[in-house]
């Protein structure tokens, strides 16, 4: 089951086991229970602490529980966690093996804390990036806390019971047989669900403090540059981002950066955040800023009012808010989204075997969605309001080349049908005959671009009709002492790299700005 890289890598990191661990299996006759022993059976051997019991009685088989014997703790994983789910066992296993993990002592307190029963189930695939983290923040949870059980499904291998909860879009979470929550989660957000003091906690914390020479908002890679070049010049820096590593967490395959032929999205944006703490900056996570407030005076201090009632001041603000996924705003998509109107082709992909999708773009991103799909679907259609794709010439060969692939061009996207439940239909107008056309299916994958996250600034910053924030070019904006950077502005060429050039290019305008302050503006602002 594992090549001699993972047995040797997985050894080393079982060495780490401190407690006993038990692996406890309920299998059944299949295929699949006999690739689980076979895969249990190795990780056994590689550890004189870890021991495999057979003959668990649990009604979902293949699966198979971590347990520390002599205790309440045990993390259940309902299929093989291979893929990109290999590092949540093996986190899993050095949890629950009495490891410590690389978590702030205040959250971990804020978990052992939490009282009640939670019964969490969460549905991956393992072909999704977004889904480790929920599935790691959830298994530590159980670890951490008695009254917090986690089991982790794959959805791809207990196909009938995705169908008849509905699961259509992963990572999907039930807390206590209900639905909870869906998408990419990190371990401080779900605390923020369940713990209901957790937000005023952080406003009266967020409130408390001084105020900064450089305030970033936004955590992608334009932000996380900013900050690293704001911080080198030894000036207070802090960053509020919703969620460190922005789009890039999103993000499935990187080929484009420059001296890195390949890595992926979340291991990318881990590294910038690793970058960012490097250095003095203060990261502020889970903070979604409302309203900028212009200094009342020039060189006076600019006002970051944030959605949990908090406010933050800084003598400069960069605005790297980025972007997301563009919506057809068509009548059906609000209310099927995650009910077959899906965004992630790679997530949500594996959840739709043997089914009909359409996937609405032809750009670079439509057309590798497309090819991506052919190889797990029974049929794709593609759909274009251009007259022709407009992706490389290397992907639409490839797409055409595929027979289970049908490309409609010159067609505007109308209606997305369902029963109440889920996607049933997509409708279209022929833009040159004005024709309405139903396609049967039952999952619509929409990649038609990006809009700013810019709603908040319209009232403070300049826009264009697009939303995106004018910039000159230093990357300052309408507003003295505001800069700006990356997708969220009118920078052509919304790509990692130039994103990553551009905050560099506004902090270092930033601190020029500072700098260039006459003294006595500045004491008077503080």
């Amino acid at each position: 089951m594992l090549d001699a890289t993972l047995r040797g890598q997985l050894k080393a990191y079982l060495e780490n086991v401190a407690q006993p661990v038990e692996l406890v299996a309920s299998l059944d006759d299949g295929a699949k229970s006999a690739e689980m022993l076979e895969l249990l059976e190795e990780i056994a051997s590689l550890s004189d602490k870890v021991s495999l019991v057979r003959g668990g009685d649990d009604a979902r088989k293949p699966s198979f529980a971590i347990t520390r014997p002599g205790t309440d703790i045990s993390v259940r994983f309902a299929g093989l966690p291979m893929g990109h789910e290999f590092t949540s066992l093996v986190l899993t296993l050095l949890w629950v093996g009495g490891h410590p993990p690389k978590v702030e002592p205040e959250v971990i307190e804020q978990v052992r804390a939490l009282e009640g029963e939670f019964r969490f189930e969460t549905y991956f695939s393992l072909s999704c990036q977004n889904c480790p983290d929920v599935v790691q923040a959830l298994n530590l949870m159980s670890v951490l806390n008695p009254r917090i059980h986690h089991v982790a499904i794959d959805g791809a291998l207990f196909q009938a019971e995705v169908e008849q909860r509905q699961i259509m879009a992963v990572p999907t979470v039930l807390l206590n047989g209900q639905p909870f929550a869906q998408g990419r989660m990190t371990l401080e957000q779900i605390l923020g669900m369940i713990d209901t003091g957790a937000a005023t906690r952080d406003a009266e914390k967020l409130k408390a403090k001084d105020a900064f020479d450089v305030l970033v908002i936004g955590g992608g890679p334009a932000g996380a540059a900013s900050a690293i070049y704001a911080a080198r010049k030894g000036i207070r820096t802090g960053v509020v981002a919703e969620r460190f590593g922005g789009q890039v967490l999103d993000t499935m395959a990187i080929e484009n950066f420059i001296s890195i032929p390949h890595t992926e999205g979340p291991k990318l944006a881990a590294g910038l955040e690793q970058h960012v703490k490097d250095y003095e900056v203060d990261v502020m996570d889970l903070q979604k800023a409302a309203r900028l407030i212009p200094a009342a005076i020039p060189g006076g201090l600019i006002e970051i009012q944030l959605e949990n009632g908090a406010s933050l001041k800084s003598r400069t603000v960069i605005l790297a808010t980025g972007a997301r996924w563009r919506q057809m705003n068509v009548p059906g998509e609000d209310q099927y989204r995650n009910k077959g109107v899906a965004y992630c082709p790679h997530c949500d992909g594996p959840l739709y075997k043997g089914k009909r999708v359409a996937v609405i773009g032809g750009g670079n991103s439509g057309v590798e969605a497309a090819i991506d799909l052919a190889g797990v679907v029974a049929h794709v259609t593609l759909i274009e309001f251009d007259s022709q794709l407009r992706a490389d010439a290397v992907l639409q060969r490839k797409l055409a080349s595929l027979p289970n692939v049908r490309i409609v061009t010159s067609a505007l996207t109308t209606e997305v049908h369902g029963d109440g439940a889920k996607v049933t239909a997509l409708s279209y107008k022929d833009r040159d005959s004005d024709t309405l056309h139903q396609v049967e299916l039952e999952g619509v994958f929409v990649q038609i671009g990006l809009v700013p996250n810019t709603e908040w600034l319209k009232d403070s910053v300049a826009l264009t009709p697009r939303g995106e924030i004018e910039v000159d070019y230093r990357g300052q904006t309408s507003v003295p002492g505001v800069f700006a950077a990356g997708d969220a502005t009118t920078t052509p060429y919304k790509q990692i790299v130039i994103a990553m050039g551009e905050g560099a290019k506004a902090a270092l305008s930033a601190f020029d700005h500072l700098i260039r302050q006459p003294v006595a503006e500045t004491q008077a602002a503080a």
